[in-house]
Parts: C-alpha cells; sequence; structure tokens
C-alpha cells in the first residue's frame, strides 16, 4: 500500500502486480464469468444521462455494475480493500473521497476502447480510477492492455502499457490521465471503478 501511494503521490497513477491474491481472483473471474453465461451484462456506453448511447466505434465492452448493497462473499473481500486503499489516499492527499462506485468489464476478443478521459466532461465527482484484473496465465501478444499517457501533454506524451495480468490493480487520477484499451486477442476481465466525492 506504501509503494502505491508514494507513487501516487510522484506520478498519480500507480500499478500493483498481486494486490489481490490469486485465489481470490479467481473467484472473481469465476463470478464474473457465470453473471455473463445468465446474460447479466450489458454493452457500454459512452456518455451519460439521456446522452448515453453504445458506440462500437469507441468501445466495445459489456460491463456489469456492482451492487454494493447486495455483493457476494468474493466482491466483500475486494470491496474491504479499496475501503482501505480509500481511507489512505483521503489521509495522504486530502481527497475528499466519500464512496465507491464499480462494475465488471468484459472485453471479447477483438474489443477495444479508445483514448477517453473517466471523468465526464462538466462533472468533478469521480476522483480516482481503479482498476483490478482478472486474467489468468495472460501472455505478450495476447493485447488488451492499459495504454496510459503519462504526461501532462496528454496523448502526444509519454505512455506506459500495463498487461492485464491477474490480480494486478491499477489507480490513477480520474480526471488527468489519458488512457485506452488495446485491442484484446482473448476475452479480457477486469473490475474497473471510481472513488468519488460528495
Amino acid at each position: 500500500m506504501i509503494e502505491m501511494l508514494n507513487a501516487m503521490d510522484q506520478f498519480g497513477w500507480a500499478s500493483m502486480p498481486g494486490c489481490l491474491d490469486e485465489a481470490d481472483s479467481m473467484r472473481l473471474r469465476a463470478e464474473c464469468s457465470e453473471a455473463s453465461d445468465r446474460g447479466d451484462f450489458k454493452r457500454a456506453g459512452v456518455g451519460r444521462g439521456l446522452d448515453l448511447q453504445v458506440r462500437e466505434d469507441i468501445r466495445g465492452d459489456h460491463v456489469m455494475w456492482l451492487q454494493t448493497d447486495a455483493a457476494s462473499v468474493e466482491q466483500i473481500i475486494y470491496l474491504a480493500k479499496l475501503e482501505v486503499l480509500r481511507l489512505a489516499l483521503n489521509q495522504r492527499f486530502y481527497l475528499g473521497l466519500f464512496e465507491y462506485e464499480g462494475h465488471f468489464a468484459i472485453y471479447p476478443e477483438g474489443a477495444f476502447y479508445k483514448a477517453h478521459l473517466d471523468r465526464h466532461a462538466g462533472t468533478n465527482d469521480r476522483i480516482v480510477t481503479t482498476i483490478l484484473y482478472l486474467n489468468p496465465n495472460w501472455q505478450p501478444g495476447d493485447g488488451g492492455e492499459l495504454k496510459l499517457w503519462t504526461t501532462p501533454e496528454g496523448k502526444a506524451g509519454a505512455f506506459i502499457l500495463i498487461e492485464p495480468r491477474m490480480g494486478t490493480l491499477v489507480c490513477f487520477m480520474a480526471g488527468d490521465f489519458w488512457h485506452e484499451v488495446m485491442p484484446a486477442k482473448k476475452t479480457r476481465m477486469s473490475i474497473t471503478g471510481w472513488f468519488r466525492q460528495r
């Protein structure tokens, strides 16, 4: 946790392999897969409210929002880790993070999400993005990397590629970092969410 906080302090983003152990990660992956088989996922859209629309040219993932008041045991374990992170971020950076919202995401083979910021235009409630990857045995060449631009120049500046390996947690300031999901060569699963202010 200290290393993640130090990275957030220095860079505004952090990546922590092994944040969730393999057994807990596999249980979340199984839950994700079973919910998909039941048809609980919906095509992800872009925009918000009345402007929300499905745009396959921008993103191709499917999502299922977490219901924190009806969370599974597996989700409760992960949400407890996020609560520790929320409190630590507030203590270190005085962010006033109040709540968490998140969803499972599945990228079928070939799906991607073009470059974007996670904070909607005209809003400031989403402060910190978190992504937990649920992909065992992910190999170079499997695609689906998170491309994160790491400089104030945004999409004109330097970037890193983070492979979506099982149990890795990525965290970054939602309104500051342009990012995209590269095309996946096989099914890619994650839990993406945001710490929000009131």
